[in-house]
């Protein structure tokens, strides 16, 4: 079963996601802050990490940054209503007013090219 890391300081928010992501059949694994993420990063088998944008002390585009120099091939989506001024290491930006068959459609294709 592909795990998903998430990644956001609200939360509300990260619930809804986590439960939105079960839903669609992953295992969740959640961080409110970047220490935090990078941690489990280094921890679990990670096929994807989710992350918004505006973190408490950093940026998703930071974080990124962080994430591919430590494990480079595990996607990195910014899921934030922020669109950033540039996207750096981030391999894909999805905004939050796209509908959940969307959001799930997209990070169901990144998981499966991830798989193969």
């Amino acid at each position: 079963m592909p795990i998903i890391l998430c990644v956001e300081d609200n939360e509300k928010y990260l619930r809804l996601r986590k439960a939105v992501l079960e839903k669609e059949g992953y295992a969740v694994l959640s961080a409110t802050d970047s220490q935090q993420a990078i941690e489990m990063l280094l921890e679990a088998p990670v096929s994807l990490v989710l992350s918004d944008h505006m973190l408490r002390g950093t940026t998703g585009v930071e974080l990124a940054q962080q994430m591919k120099a430590l494990k480079p091939d595990v996607p990195i989506v910014l899921y934030s209503g922020t669109v950033p001024k540039t996207l750096g290491a981030v391999d894909c930006y999805i905004n939050k007013s796209e509908p959940i068959s969307t959001f799930t459609y997209i990070i169901r294709d990144l998981v499966n090219r991830r798989w193969r």
